[in-house]
């Protein structure tokens, strides 16, 4: 059972292990050679009844996965919970990458930080994932209050210069990251790499972790992606959210679920699928240039994204973010 009590940034003890960012770069990105184009999976799935284990499966062979043996976390996107909107990835998809990486040869784990609710197993159970994974509260660790080591950012682009990160997660071999596709009324689209401020704990910077946003967010949404460990997406688009994401919007059913080791990639991808133009996205054009975002720089398996695109509904903030369509 997650701790329910935490630790502020001024009371923190300053003298547990330091990490330096540096060593943890070169790790991040696994499965990815250096100058080949990215992989990146699209397959349909119409619901959350098919046969979703199998089809994890696939998609962790056909990136070369090799988690035998190794640590492997899953990090699904849990913010609050509400019965009629689909805010949260589906435990459903969580357990079925349970499976998955367990068939593989993994030993796995669930963790997560929600930045809105602090009873955070409250909001488990009352997202369906007591129901839905089996095990679920010997697999779970509350991120929110974990224990914690300081990274130093090389090179940061936020006002941040080191962030105090959960030592499990700096420790697995594997990182997976499981967010719902869903639009967001700062930052246009919130997709794997958004989802690693769940990552960050509310025992240190608060709750909704407001020191993140003031120091940019996609800043710090750029920042983060440079203290993972080794990392792999598996995007819950079987049904998303539109409109004033990510908890006010609607649901929006794109029937689809999309991985791949480049978390950048694997977003502008889902952007392309929601007709968001990826370049428009102010936190990928901060970890890519312009042409390695571009559709022809990303190896596609499965279903090309013009062939399942749904557009889905913007706030008018975020109209110009809407992908033109070739005629």
């Amino acid at each position: 059972m997650p701790r329910r009590g935490g630790t502020p940034l001024d009371q923190l003890n300053l003298g547990r292990r330091t990490l330096v960012a540096s060593g943890l770069a070169g790790l991040a990105g696994c499965g990815r050679n250096v100058g080949a184009k990215p992989r990146v999976s699209v397959y349909k799935a119409a619901s959350y009844s098919v046969e979703l284990t199998e089809l994890l499966r696939r998609m962790i062979r056909e990136h070369g996965l090799d988690v035998k043996g190794k640590r492997v976390i899953l990090k699904p996107n849990l913010v609050e919970f509400e019965p009629s909107i689909p805010i949260n990835t589906n435990p459903i998809l969580v357990m079925a990458a349970v499976e998955a990486f367990r068939a593989e040869g993994a030993v796995v784990r669930i963790a997560e930080g929600p930045g809105h609710r602090r009873p955070t197993l409250d909001m488990c159970e009352a997202a369906g994932y007591f129901q839905a994974v089996r095990g679920f509260e010997a697999l779970f660790t509350d991120l929110n209050w974990s224990d914690v080591a300081k990274v130093e950012i090389p090179s940061p682009l936020s006002g941040l210069k080191e962030l105090y990160l959960p030592k499990m997660i700096l420790g697995c071999d594997l990182l997976v990251s499981m967010p719902k596709m869903k639009t967001h009324h700062w930052v246009g689209a919130t997709l794997s790499m958004k989802n690693f401020f769940g990552l960050v704990p509310g025992a240190v910077y608060g709750w909704p972790k407001n020191p993140l946003h003031w120091a940019g967010i996609h800043e710090v949404i750029a920042d983060l992606q440079k203290l993972v460990p080794p990392t792999f997406a598996i995007v819950d688009g079987i049904v998303g959210m539109e409109g004033n994401g990510p908890i006010q919007g609607q649901a929006k059913h794109a029937g689809l679920v999309v991985a791949g080791s480049d978390l950048a990639a694997v977003d502008a991808t889902c952007c392309r699928i929601m007709g968001i133009d990826p370049a428009m996205v102010g936190y990928l054009g901060l970890v890519r240039k312009s042409w390695q975002l571009a559709e022809g720089a990303i190896e596609q398996i499965g279903e090309l994204p013009a062939a399942v695109r749904t557009d889905f509904a913007l706030i008018p903030e975020f109209s110009d973010l809407r992908l033109a369509r070739k005629s």
